[in-house]
């Protein structure tokens, strides 16, 4: 992490010279504006990324001795099938129609939208029980 964070840092330090140097000669609020948001978020990854550093050491990626197995192993699990993205793209589309044809069919779609939503982040909110009970059974067998 300690790459991205001088990566960030030098994104940010362009970002608050290129601010400063817009201010000076262009005197005009809504770039300023912009390129001071770019300066802090550009900011924020940078930080995000020192402290992470500091907090959990070098990555493999890091170190130029490091070799690919030490990388490897299960990253994190992913579903195989699911109807929620699909709901939740019939809300956006529904919402974004409504834009056009009418406050009631961005109501409908923020209900269907909100509906994909939730069953995205709940969809798997007891595996971690699950799986913590069917590892502690298979341990014990």
């Amino acid at each position: 992490m300690k790459s991205e964070a001088y990566l960030f840092a030098g994104v940010a330090a362009f970002f608050l010279v290129t601010d400063i140097a817009y201010a000076w000669f262009a005197r005009e609020p809504v770039g300023i504006a912009a390129l001071g948001v770019s300066f802090l978020m550009a900011s924020v990854i940078a930080f995000f990324s020192m402290v992470n550093h500091r907090r959990k050491g070098s990555r493999p990626e890091d170190r130029s001795d490091a070799e690919i197995q030490e990388r490897s192993g299960r990253i994190d699990f992913f579903p195989p099938h699911s109807r929620h993205p699909v709901v939740t793209a019939v809300g956006a589309t529904l919402v974004a129609n409504g834009i056009v044809y009418g406050d009631w069919l961005i109501l409908m779609g923020l209900g269907v939208l909100g509906l994909g939503i939730l069953g995205l982040v709940f969809q798997y909110s007891g595996r971690e029980s699950e799986l913590g009970g069917r590892l502690s059974g298979a341990s014990a067998r």
